[in-house]
């Protein structure tokens, strides 16, 4: 049998209106982000990984990469390459302890390969694949760690409701806007969250990361379907603004630690800026401006450094 495309849904879209919103879900619809890094995500890293005697620096560095840096939102096997091999090494407890990071060569060239599909199924066809016993034996590390974080999600994270005003932003969005999901998440978690609160009704398609990147995503459902500055992606991360930049599309962004007050602007303002033609130029570059000085580039342990050797530096001058 031939392999099915998994974007179909996407490609084969009709849109009903003239207007479409792409909306991101984990930490954009739904305040999801945070249980998920700590209690499913990070834990399991530690174990999998073998990261266990330095479990406070690897804590720390998962929610830098995944809740307040410019990698916020990515990919979970990018942000393990991050995590294992440029941030947990330069963090000032693992080099304290002289801890050496263990590397994973063959999972992170998967990672780093853009035919490489980055989900459980992209592992699975991977692996069956691999004739190197080392590169396989990684990536049935990274598969096993992958679906129990999966299972740790399924286990946890119930009952946690979308931010305020999204509910009231859809109903608004609705019979102006076809709206679509764009995730990075397993399209089986989507589905559930999205259905256990009752607003999957209001997207035409729920897309996960089986469909592709967020780019690829929003590229088979939107390529000449609509006019220019007539998508809009919604998102709490820099990858959804690349996403949409990567279209063509506009992006209006839901603020890390403002969300509410996000939702409500855009239900108040923004959406009807979209619709008019009102939206691109000034008022979107402005609230990028104001979404970048929230996500900075820099973790904390590197200014805590640099913080200690000025400290460092006064003192040695002072008993001169």
């Amino acid at each position: 049998m031939p392999d099915v495309d998994p974007a179909k849904p996407l490609k084969d879209f009709k849109p009903k209106h003239e207007f479409l919103v792409g909306i991101d879900s984990d930490g954009c619809a739904f305040d999801t982000m945070g249980i998920k890094q700590r209690e499913c995500f990070c834990p399991w890293m530690i174990a999998y990984f073998g990261l266990q005697p330095v479990a406070q620096a690897a804590r720390e560095c998962k929610e830098f990469a995944d809740l307040f840096s410019r990698t916020r939102g990515d990919n979970r096997h990018k942000t393990i390459k991050r995590i294992i091999a440029e941030l947990l090494p330069s963090h000032l407890m693992t080099k304290a302890g002289g801890f050496k990071v263990p590397q994973y060569p063959h999972y992170f060239a998967w990672v780093d390969d853009p035919k490489s599909v980055l989900s459980n199924d992209g592992l699975k066809k991977t692996i069956e694949q691999a004739s190197n016993p080392d590169a396989k034996r990684e990536l049935e590390l990274a598969l096993a760690w992958s679906e129990r974080v999966n299972l740790a999600i399924a286990e946890t994270v119930k009952g946690v409701p979308p931010f305020p005003y999204v509910r009231e932003s859809l109903q608004k969005i609705q019979p102006f806007a076809d709206v679509i999901v764009v995730s990075a998440t397993p399209e089986e978690t989507l589905r559930r969250e999205w259905q256990e609160h009752d607003i999957a009704k209001y997207a035409a398609i729920i897309a996960g990361q089986e469909m592709g990147t967020k780019a690829q995503q929003l590229g088979c459902v939107t390529k000449g379907k609509y006019e220019k500055n007539h998508v809009l992606m919604i998102g709490d991360a820099p990858g959804d603004m690349k996403a949409a930049m990567a279209n063509g599309a506009l992006f209006y962004p839901i603020n890390p630690g403002n969300e509410v007050e996000s939702w409500k602007r855009f239900g108040d303002e923004a959406f009807d800026k979209f619709i008019t033609g009102a939206y691109a130029g000034d008022y979107e570059k402005e609230l990028i401006a104001e979404f970048d000085s929230y996500l900075p580039e820099r973790p904390p342990w590197e200014k805590r450094r640099s913080v200690s050797r000025t400290g460092q530096h006064v003192k040695s001058r002072n008993m001169d």
